[in-house]
């Protein structure tokens, strides 16, 4: 992280957050580092649909898609982007092992992350199936596969 946090500020970008089931461990990497308020606008932790739509993503995309989704994670990375006029915007979604009845899908294993990066207007997404470890490990796991995205992309 200290890679990208110090390369965001030779660059003069910034970066803002929308986490969903990694609980704000991405925003808590960054802030770990030194000088990182000189590249961090804003997190949002929008753990349920309700907070989602009230930040901005768009309800029609979460009825077509599910909450846990591609489409779901772009529409939060951009939004995040936009609501803190940041350079690049961070969207993770997705289930941490375990069955929600009220978003439900095939697949409680899966987590979808998407980068957007607004000077380029494009986005940058994965989807990660976890591992077989604690939930807390597994959220530590996707926050280290966004940091190597984001060592791709900045």
């Amino acid at each position: 992280m200290n890679e990208i946090v110090n390369k965001l500020i030779k660059l003069n970008k910034t970066i803002a957050t929308m986490e969903s089931c990694t609980g704000g461990q991405l925003a808590s990497e960054i802030t770990n580092i030194p000088d990182a308020s000189k590249i961090f606008k804003f997190s949002a932790v929008t753990y349920s649909n309700e907070y989602k739509e009230k930040i901005g993503v768009n309800s029609d995309i979460i009825a077509k898609y599910t909450v846990y989704s591609i489409a779901v994670a772009k529409e939060m990375s951009k939004v995040i982007s936009d609501f803190a006029n940041s350079d690049y915007g961070v969207g993770i979604t997705g289930q941490l092992k375990k069955r929600d009845l009220t978003n439900p899908t095939d697949n409680d294993n899966l987590v979808f992350v998407s980068i957007y990066d607004k000077s380029k207007d494009c986005y940058y997404t994965m989807s990660l199936e976890l591992l077989d470890l604690p939930r807390n490990e597994n959220k530590k796991y996707v926050v280290n596969k966004v940091v190597e995205l984001l060592k791709k992309i900045v």
